[in-house]
């Protein structure tokens, strides 16, 4: 496997403990030889190490730990020449060393865009090159380096490591062990990575079936199901070493527009908020979530001013900290979203997020002038140094709890591992056969017989793997069903299907037994749609697998079968693939209710709703 000139930390390579410890300082390196603080409203263990620490910093260093910004490459040292082109427009430093060096961030983000996450060593070798040059400047602090990886349809780190089923599979499958074991996982994986935090799980209440971010990003449409099992991901994804970060409060999940191109508003009572939004956000403080993500959206009922929640003092300050309790780290959405935007420039909107309550400033659009702007109003006297203090401990005491102070760097042997370890991939299997939801069974179509049906044409929608590691979608199918014993042929006929597209795979289908169709988020009277109704024309047994939401069927015309699996990573769809091919009996229930396309006042299956096989 090539390694990066940034290195291993291996034997030699990397700083030693005693070398990590003086270059953090004396108050530091007292806390690397204690017990990390425990996380508990009120004093801790350690403040006043790490309230000497914060002491100690210039203001400029305290204002850099409260930044989490994204940077190109694989390599903290040398990045290839594109992503040190992109570091320099975007961010005026060439490198992650260069970034930390000059601000002093508190935390880096990893995206598979920004060439982060290539494989697992070189995301370690990231890591440790990021905290290298962290922890060689002069009082130099660990940094958070955190991803999105919620599983399912979004996901930044790829195979070889475990992909997992994602949020609303695991509501469809309804076991808290099974969230609980996933989180566990991919928290073990990501901690192996050097990978610290991660902004999961989803705790949006999703009853919108039009809602265009979150959808099956959220564990369900129920809040008291949807409440435990985000209570299980952040005890999962603790212990495993990872800070785990409930999203996106106060709740994003009764909204059509999409807060990363407009600014949504959710017109709840305080009454439905408290009954709908709020459980899933109690659990998870409940549960000691590390952190919790604002959203960029307004909510009158909880505040009026017409300023959306990440900027709204009433909703962080009064709402999660003083009502709900919450002491942890409050961190924004991203801060190049639309939904922030929109009324304050990109210089006024990291101050008024700090004075509504909010701690961490995720990824800034222009992180120069983001941090020059709150500099600026620390010494004109809009934000005391003060408040500034209080949101460093904070971040300060999530990278002592997650040991950071004491070993921020990878263990070249656990990568190896740990990452897609072979437990880890049997279990996602396991998992994802508890998840995939038979919806509709005419006549019992399903299961496929080998004997009556041999030859089986997979037709339909191709969308990009979320981690670009898997898929795409009909060849897994295919090929799953080939391994079964079926003769299975592929035929991508994309999200919006052409005529000539439907004529081939209705020409194709001249030479099969039945057919199978991924549809992906369809729409009343589109492409896949008139798809399907024309391979239903031809009398073969038509089964429908809905690759993204479950609302398909009710789009759809009727079809012998239909089934969900909630996304259209591989694990998903061969799961789906045995369940067709009789391997596996379905076993989950619909976690939010479905409704007819051109009447959605009717409910056609409700939530609880699945069938399974007789025998």
């Amino acid at each position: 496997m090539q390694v990066s000139r940034a290195g291993s930390t291996g034997p030699g390579t990397g700083p030693s403990r005693r070398a990590v410890l003086a270059a953090t300082g004396g108050a530091t390196a007292a806390l690397a030889a204690g017990a990390a603080p425990a996380h508990a409203t009120g004093g801790r263990p350690g403040d006043d190490g790490l309230a000497a620490l914060v002491s100690r910093m210039t203001l400029e260093e305290k204002v850099g730990q409260l930044f989490v910004t994204r940077v190109y490459g694989h390599s903290a040292t040398d990045p290839d020449q594109a992503d040190v082109d992109a570091n320099l427009r975007e961010l005026g430093v060439r490198t992650a060393a260069e970034l930390v060096a000059r601000y002093r961030v508190g935390g880096v983000i990893y995206f598979s865009w920004a060439g982060n996450t290539r494989d697992p060593r070189r995301i370690a070798d990231l890591s440790d090159g990021i905290q290298r040059a962290s922890l060689g400047q002069d009082g130099g602090v660990p940094v958070l380096v955190s991803t999105d990886q919620e599983h399912g349809a979004v996901a930044r780190v790829g195979r070889p490591a475990t992909l997992l089923p994602g949020a609303m599979a695991l509501g469809a499958g309804g076991s808290t062990q099974d969230a609980r074991t996933a989180g566990r996982i991919a928290g073990a994986e990501l901690r192996a990575l050097g990978i610290h935090q991660d902004y999961a799980p989803v705790a949006d209440v999703n009853v919108d079936p039009a809602n265009p971010v979150i959808g099956v990003r959220s564990f369900g449409a129920d809040p008291r199901a949807v409440a435990g099992l985000v209570a299980a991901q952040v005890t999962g994804y603790q212990r495993a070493g990872v800070a785990a970060c409930a999203k996106h409060f106060p709740g994003h999940g009764d909204t059509a527009t999409d807060s990363h191109t407009g600014l949504p508003v959710i017109t709840h009572s305080r009454e439905r908020w408290e009954e709908l939004d709020a459980p899933p956000f109690r659990a998870a403080i409940e549960a000691g979530v590390e952190s919790i993500m604002t959203a960029h959206l307004l909510v009158p009922a909880l505040d009026d001013s017409g300023d959306p929640a990440t900027l709204s003092r009433p909703i962080l300050t009064g709402l999660l900290r003083e009502e709900l309790g919450y002491d942890g780290l409050v961190i924004t959405d991203s801060l190049g979203m639309a939904g922030v935007r929109t009324k304050y420039g990109d210089d006024r909107v990291p101050v008024l997020a700090l004075l509504a309550g909010a701690d961490q400033l995720l990824n800034p659009p222009d992180l120069a002038l983001a941090h020059a702007s709150v500099l600026g109003a620390v010494r004109d006297g809009e934000l005391t140094e003060a408040r500034i203090d209080v949101s460093v401990l904070r971040v300060l005491r999530a990278k002592a709890r997650l040991g950071l102070f004491r070993d921020a760097y990878t263990e070249p042997r656990d990568v190896e591992r740990v990452v897609g370890a072979r437990a880890h991939l049997v279990a996602a299997e396991r998992i994802a056969a508890r998840t995939t939801t038979l919806l509709v069974n005419e006549g019992e179509a399903l299961p496929l017989s080998r004997r009556r049906t041999p030859r089986v044409l997979v037709v339909g929608a191709d969308p990009v793997s979320p981690t670009g590691t898997t898929g795409p979608p009909t060849a897994v199918l295919a090929q799953a069903l080939s391994e079964l014993g079926f003769s299975a042929t592929a035929r991508s006929t994309g999200v919006a299907p052409t005529p000539a597209a439907a004529d081939e795979a209705v020409t194709a289908a001249e030479d099969v037994d039945a057919v199978v169709v991924a549809t992906y988020d369809v729409e009343e009277g589109d492409g896949q749609g008139r798809l399907v109704g024309r391979l239903v024309a031809t009398g073969l047994p038509v089964v429908a697998v809905a690759i993204g939401t479950p609302y398909d069927v009710g789009r759809l015309p009727r079809v012998s079968a239909s089934l969900a699996t909630y996304s259209w990573t591989d694990v998903e769809l061969r799961a789906a693939a045995r369940v067709i091919a009789g391997r596996e009996r379905p076993r989950g229930r619909l976690p939010v209710p479905v409704t007819r396309g051109d009447d959605p006042a009717t409910t056609l299956h409700p939530i609880g709703h699945g069938l399974s096989y007789r025998g």
